[in-house]
């Protein structure tokens, strides 16, 4: 007679190197766990009050600028040191680990420091400059030597036709793109720039190549317009004009098509570049002009800078921000960047200060025990099923906001309210189609013109 019984190994339920602590088999069938959902729901409740327990997103204030600081940048190769710019031709490099400054060229230019871009290649120590003394320079952590007061000198200078504000490079070739009252294309070994690029006669605010399909580069002017070049033909592809002046651009680095831009309107605007007579989304939430914005590497966060005195960080798809920073001290944030493995932010603000902040607010710095990372993924699975019942979702979405911010918001959506109510009331008492309907989405643009 043969009798049939449950075996199982050893192994499989017994951890290694330890005798004292099994494994237990369990059934999941939800008949035999009939309080499961209330159970997870305490623990989503608990995960979410501790998310916003230990939310410190501020790390560190990097002193050392004595003017405002106006632009930063980050080398693709080069996880841990930033580039920064300040008003009064100041250039600093900045390692993120030690948080203190590993290079700086005094006076570099005389007056703002525009634009800074590193150059990319096998060498991670050079990196152009750009500022309102029509000067464009190359410099070399290395390689640049010094003058009698130990300064460092540029690697090479070249002279600009006007004011110079904003500067990028090409991914793979040695060349560069500059912004003034037009786009110029320079080439690293030519002293004058080898094509010229305009579409309109105002100023040209920044300029940014695309770092995936390298043959198109973008800017925004102060004529409110955004155009994208292809740099094959050495002609414009398409003009954009929104109803008030974009500050901005910065492109997604994992969809070739996609860019987001920062605007004056308080508003960010992510547009695909096939398609451009309307925005693929708008994140709304900031209450002053948006001075600068940036994508993760992964391309599915954005943070943004502006002139309210706060950063905010995004989900690329979402239209509310996920979380705000912002301290007593810090004045206009002008410049905001993403660091290279997406688990820093960087801001430089007016009043000197280079800050860096956690991407995540309440993620904990360090190496992580297989337990811990565990339970961690398990926390983050229950908030995300349950983050849409009341409870848990007034948890996560609390925010400390600061009252001048708050109180100018409650302001503006009491304005947009009545906006919307006027133009129902119009709708309704004028003849059916003479007040159309406009999409959120293009309600902004005025114009697209292609060439």
């Amino acid at each position: 007679m043969k009798v049939k019984a449950l075996s199982r190994s050893t192994s499989d339920y017994v951890r290694e190197r330890s005798s004292d602590i099994q494994r237990l088999p369990r059934n999941f069938d939800p008949a035999l766990h009939p309080f499961e959902r209330a159970r997870e729901y305490t623990r989503a409740v608990n995960a979410a009050k501790l998310e916003r327990m230990f939310a410190k997103p501020f790390l560190g204030a990097m002193d050392g600028h004595i003017d405002g600081v106006y632009t930063l940048s980050k080398h693709p190769w080069d996880l841990g040191s930033m580039i920064s710019g300040s008003g009064d031709g100041e250039i600093r490099i900045w390692s993120l680990g030690s948080q203190k400054t590993v290079w700086k060229a005094p006076n570099a230019h005389k007056g703002i420091v525009q634009g800074v871009c590193p150059i990319p290649g096998n060498e991670t120590d050079r990196f152009i400059s750009v500022g309102f003394d029509k000067l464009v320079k190359i410099w070399s952590v290395h390689e640049s030597g010094a003058n009698t007061s130990g300064i460092p000198d540029p690697v090479a200078t070249y002279s600009g036709k006007g004011l110079l504000s904003g500067v990028d490079h090409h991914r793979k070739k040695p060349q560069f793109a500059t912004s003034s009252s037009c786009v110029e294309i320079w080439d690293v070994n030519r002293s004058e720039p080898i094509s010229t690029l305009t579409w309109g006669a105002d100023t040209v605010n920044t300029v940014r190549m695309n770092q995936t399909e390298t043959n198109v580069l973008a800017s925004c002017g102060t004529d409110r317009t955004i155009i994208l070049y292809d740099l094959r033909s050495n002609s414009p592809i398409v003009k954009l004009v929104q109803t008030l002046r974009t500050n901005a651009i910065s492109w997604n680095p994992m969809e070739a098509f996609i860019f987001a831009t920062a605007n004056e309107d308080h508003n960010c605007y992510t547009f695909d570049m096939r398609r451009m007579n309307h925005a693929t989304n708008i994140l709304k939430d900031h209450v002053s002009a948006v001075m600068d914005i940036d994508y993760s590497p992964t391309g599915e966060e954005l943070v943004s800078a502006s002139y309210d005195r706060s950063i905010r960080l995004w989900n690329a798809r979402e239209g509310k921000s996920r979380d705000i920073y912002h301290t007593k001290r810090m004045q206009r944030v002008f410049c905001a960047r993403f660091s290279m493995d997406s688990k820093y932010v960087v801001s430089g603000s007016d009043d000197g200060n280079v800050r860096l902040w956690k991407a995540h607010a309440s993620e904990r710095l360090g190496p992580k025990s297989t337990r811990e990372r565990n339970i961690i993924e398990y926390s983050e699975k229950l908030k995300e099923r349950y983050q849409y019942l009341p409870q848990v979702r007034k948890i996560l979405k609390n925010r400390n906001i600061p009252q001048p911010i708050k109180k100018v918001s409650k302001t503006k959506w009491t304005m947009i309210e009545s906006q919307k109510r006027k133009e129902e009331n119009r709708r309704k008492h004028s003849k059916p189609g003479s007040v159309p309907y406009v999409s959120e989405r293009k309600k902004s643009i005025v114009a697209v013109t292609s060439k």
